[in-house]
């Protein structure tokens, strides 16, 4: 999914008696709207008459209204209306703020911010899973985007990161490293505590990159960990035995993004009520602000970090990946980083991104999204896992293992892989 198709808000923003919220996307001030006829409008936050704000519009007669002169807008930004205007005039046909077309996917609007007509969404499991199967959510982080995704494609933190000392019986975001791996007898948190030192792979792949974390457990067994960079700016990692996530980092600004997630699982309907609970524990609405923070330190226990938890910063793993790239600072200054072979995901992707920017200051069309229907079609997936394999095998082993999940599926097994 490229950058120029953004996460812009969660659904559940916009209550039924207001369907209207500003938001901040790649640098810019824009207001979204629900239209009347249940589509979406995302306008410049500012009226092109007096520059008072749209955020708060009146949703009416087919656009968001302007409450200071009457103005009214299209959800393509076109001026409908000017009420105090002669009624011969034809001034509002030159007016038109800047717009940006939506589309709702499971819980999430998004929105196009490229050139020309906006293409089709690729058929990833996120975008296709039955809503009910499915969990939307987002959070603040006071960071640059860029250190959220490659927080999220490196696969040797885990090790360290969300390393749990002992149980602990508390149902939170994250728990599924509190629980056995099939076969195993070990938690997911024993098992990437014990091996710190994973063979990690990393090849090219349509979406981007595909990641391989692989754990010796025994002379004959494999722990096998496969997670996905959606280049630029999203990754697919496994949840447990049977859920994955896509999250997307979504620029506010240079120093600010929003993650956005859909979660969806490949056998039971999601208890939404519970996740959303979950996750209502650790932020402050309407901001998705955390609770833990920079101002108090994430929330940090010295006592927690002797007995339960190897960072001491509660229970829940977003946290953990949250102080990871913010105390790096507001933009990570990369020139003094060390990195070596275990970063290879992290090296890949820069030099993805290095070169998207080469071509693009080159004048190069950029391959960044499917063009037609049968272009989305192809892309499936992407697959992400966690799983146990024989040692000789493994390559193909854990797609097999995929193929018996989807197949099992109430709703993937329609679906084809990637």
């Amino acid at each position: 999914m490229p950058l120029c198709r953004c996460a812009a808000a969660l659904v559940s923003e916009l209550s039924a008696d207001r369907r209207v919220t500003p938001i901040r996307l790649l640098g810019e001030d824009l207001v979204l709207f629900g239209t009347e006829g249940g589509g979406w409008g995302l306008v410049s936050r500012f009226c092109a008459h007096r520059g008072v704000d749209l955020a708060f519009g009146r949703v009416e007669d087919g656009g968001l209204r302007c409450l200071y002169h009457g103005w009214l807008y299209a959800a393509d930004g076109r001026c409908l209306e000017q009420p105090a205007e002669p009624e011969h005039s034809r001034f509002s046909e030159k007016i038109r703020i800047s717009s940006y077309p939506c589309v709702e996917r499971n819980g999430i609007v998004f929105a196009y911010l490229g050139a020309g007509d906006p293409p089709p969404f690729p058929f990833y499991d996120c975008f296709t899973a039955p809503e009910e199967y499915t969990f939307a959510f987002k959070g603040l982080w006071e960071c640059n985007w860029l250190q959220g995704v490659e927080g999220g494609i490196d696969p040797s933190h885990v090790s360290f990161l969300h390393r749990f000392l002992k149980d602990d019986p508390r149902e939170v975001y994250g728990q599924q490293f509190r629980e056995e791996v099939a076969g195993t007898g070990k938690t997911l948190s024993a098992i990437v505590g014990e091996s710190f030192r994973p063979d990690i792979e990393v090849e090219s792949a349509e979406h981007g990159l595909r990641v391989y974390a692989i754990r010796q457990l025994d002379e004959g067994t494999r722990h096998v960990r496969v997670t996905n960079l959606v280049f630029p700016n999203a990754f697919v990692v496994p949840f447990g035995n049977d859920k994955v996530f896509c999250q997307w980092h979504v620029p506010i600004d240079d120093e600010n993004h929003y993650w956005y997630m859909i979660l969806y699982d490949f056998v039971a309907v999601t208890d939404r009520e519970t996740l959303l609970a979950q996750r209502l524990q650790e932020v402050t609405l309407p901001d998705y602000r955390p609770l833990r923070n920079r101002r108090n330190n994430w929330g940090f226990d010295p006592a927690e970090q002797r007995d339960l938890t190897y960072t001491g910063m509660g229970l829940d793993i977003n946290v953990h990946d949250q102080w990871a790239v913010e105390s790096m600072g507001a933009i990570q200054d990369r020139t003094v980083e060390r990195l070596g072979v275990s970063d290879r995901a992290v090296t890949a992707n820069r030099r993805l991104l290095l070169k998207a920017i080469s071509a693009h200051g080159a004048g190069a069309e950029l391959p960044a999204h499917p063009i037609d229907g049968n272009q989305a079609a192809q892309l499936t997936g992407p697959i992400a896992i966690d799983t146990v394999c024989p040692s000789v095998g493994w390559e193909d082993h854990w797609r097999e293992r995929e193929t018996d999940r989807r197949a099992g599926s109430p709703w993937a097994a329609k679906q084809k892989t990637s």
